[in-house]
């Protein structure tokens, strides 16, 4: 079936547009687009097949000294900002240094840190040596960050000074040896150099050669990013080279990015939304790209206006966070065109563009694969977007795999013309039911209106999502669960301040054991120091029963219908 879908379009493509008609071919045959593009852009990259250290090679020979990459720290610290040539050489330097400390083809290198330019060495670095990175997100931690450790099989963890405790907690407790690989940032303490050895001295102490017995192969994995983790354990999706190359595409295919360009991010680079929308497509077109340690809704235009961002992207609820922020009179006065957002409030879509002078580009994407996307002043406010032409196919089913008709809510499903896989690290069986009969199961339900534009409606089994994440209620209420003060906890959803379609701000009704009184100050901080951010409830609701059904489910619906933020026993988070 995907063979007759392809031969259908491919006609098509290519009269009426060649990009991406050139995009499906080399997917199927990257020599045959190589010879077809030369002269284009992004052609060099082609040749390379995805590898990314082919790329940042590409970028240092092409353009050395332009400053392709700025870290933006906030003010913690002078931003790093990194010459092509820059870049390459640290690479290399990394390189070598896993290569001594014994680093073979196949391990698994994890990295937990904030955004910094050592997560591109990493990654440049792992796919020289043939090593596989695992970027685990910087809020993860206890059990969760334990888990990650474990399942990757990472022999090295790769982290800074301010989450060294966490880390070496976690690598503690896992089953398998983990040698902590430090870097150091300014105030941090500098007796851990006592204790691990830095990527610092690695960065200073040698000079630049080349790696004998490079492992520039496409085909092996390159990264391994994890899920949310919504229905069990977070599973490993594997990488390889073929998935960056794509995400280089879609800088000319989909995303629309001009060589005039000046790119921004304030999302993980564990993420795969700053890898597909920022990263790979700026260093594939040879245009700067700022990233943020992290996003602040409060400092956006300023970071946009001090470094002249042209297109910036956002998940979930941040626009709205942006919106919410107070007027002022230079609100439009900024150079960004464009935003490019997964999960834009319908309801500000509109007034969010006009304030700040911006037009939104809204897509839809999961690691595992299946891409959707609205271009800029094209189909209605609020749905994400028709599939890719040419390259995704996407339908809505019931149950039963069959195709529901417009307006009606079923499940989201889609396949690659040149075939669709998922593979979850040691995970077979649940890769094969990801991927049953071909198509790609997403667990997000939606609808599609009479001219075939998508609409978000709900996740599959309940699941709660929170500024793009999922999260696992059951993990919430293990946490504040064993708080001493509390005897039942139950975590639910409620519609989310935010405005964001599928969103929700999380609440825990918490039952006090008797004779006990809430404190919920005391159980915020439990969770603050048991979870990720994302993960902490907005809201604490101290009852003194939670009712069940026969099989002692708890029965959130009366929860929520009983949930009044203004009411004497509901208690609302602080900034």
């Amino acid at each position: 079936m995907a063979g007759d879908f392809k031969k259908g379009f491919s006609a098509l493509l290519e009269a009426r547009n060649p990009k991406l008609y050139m995009a499906s071919k080399f997917l199927a045959n990257p020599d045959l687009v190589a010879n077809m593009v030369k002269g284009v852009r992004v052609s060099g990259f082609m040749k390379h097949k995805g590898v990314f250290s082919g790329l940042v090679e590409l970028r240092a020979q092409q353009d050395p000294n332009r400053v392709g990459l700025i870290f933006d720290n906030g003010g913690a610290y002078p931003d790093d900002r990194l010459t092509y040539a820059h870049l390459a050489a640290d690479s290399l330097r990394l390189a070598r240094g896993l290569r001594e400390r014994g680093l073979e083809k196949g391990d698994k290198i994890a990295i937990v840190t904030r955004n910094q330019p050592e997560f591109i060495y990493a990654l440049a670095a792992c796919s020289m040596l043939g090593t596989v990175l695992v970027p685990i997100d910087p809020r993860a931690r206890g059990e969760k960050l334990t888990y990650q450790l474990m399942d990757s099989d990472a022999r090295m963890a790769i982290t800074t000074g301010d989450l060294e405790p966490e880390v070496a907690a976690a690598a503690k407790d896992s089953s398998n040896p983990i040698e902590i690989l430090l870097s150091l940032k300014p105030g941090d303490d500098e007796a851990l150099t006592n204790k691990y050895q830095t990527i610092n001295e690695m960065l200073t102490s040698r000079e630049v050669f080349g790696i004998d017995d490079r492992a520039d192969n496409p085909n092996l994995p390159v990264q391994i990013i994890y899920t949310s983790g919504v229905t069990g354990n977070p599973k490993g999706v594997t990488l390889n080279s073929a998935r960056n190359a794509i995400y280089c595409l879609l800088g000319w295919l989909v995303w629309d990015y001009r060589k005039d360009d000046i790119l921004y991010t304030g999302l993980s680079l564990a993420h795969g939304n700053a890898q597909a929308v920022t990263l790979f497509p700026a260093l594939s077109m040879g245009i700067p790209c700022i990233i943020g340690q992290r996003f602040t809704k409060s400092r956006i235009w300023d970071v946009c206006r001090k470094h002249g961002c042209t297109a910036f992207s956002l998940l979930g609820g941040m626009m709205s966070g942006i919106y919410n922020e107070p007027e002022r009179d230079e609100d439009d006065l900024n150079p960004v065109r464009k935003v490019i957002s997964a999960g834009t409030p319908q309801a500000i879509w509109e007034d969010f563009e006009r304030r700040f002078g911006v037009k939104i580009l809204e897509w839809y994407g999961a690691i595992e694969g299946g891409l959707a996307f609205k271009p800029v002043d094209k189909g209605p406010f609020g749905s994400f977007g028709k599939p890719l032409p040419g390259l995704v196919d996407m339908k809505v089913v019931d149950e039963d795999d069959t195709e529901v008709p417009p307006g009606v809510t079923g499940e989201l499903i889609s396949r690659m013309i040149t075939g669709t896989s998922v593979e979850y690290y040691k995970k077979q069986d649940a890769s094969e039911e990801k991927t049953r009969g071909g198509w790609l199961r997403s667990g997000d339900m939606v609808h599609r209106d009479e001219q075939g534009w998508l609409f978000f409606d709900y996740r599959k089994g309940g699941a709660l999502r929170r500024a793009g994440d999922f999260i696992k209620p059951d993990l919430v209420e293990k946490v504040i669960g064993e708080h001493p003060l509390v005897s039942e906890v139950c975590v639910y959803g409620i519609p989310s301040s935010m405005g964001a379609p599928g969103e929700s701000d999380l609440v825990a009704a918490v039952v006090p054991f008797p004779g006990s009184t809430i404190d919920p100050q005391s159980i915020f901080q439990a969770a603050i120091d048991g979870l990720e951010r994302n993960s902490v409830p907005s809201y604490i609701q101290v009852v003194y029963d939670i009712q069940k059904s026969a099989s002692e489910k708890h029965l959130d619906r009366l929860l929520r219908d009983a949930f009044d933020p203004e009411a004497d026993n509901v208690y609302e988070l602080k900034a």
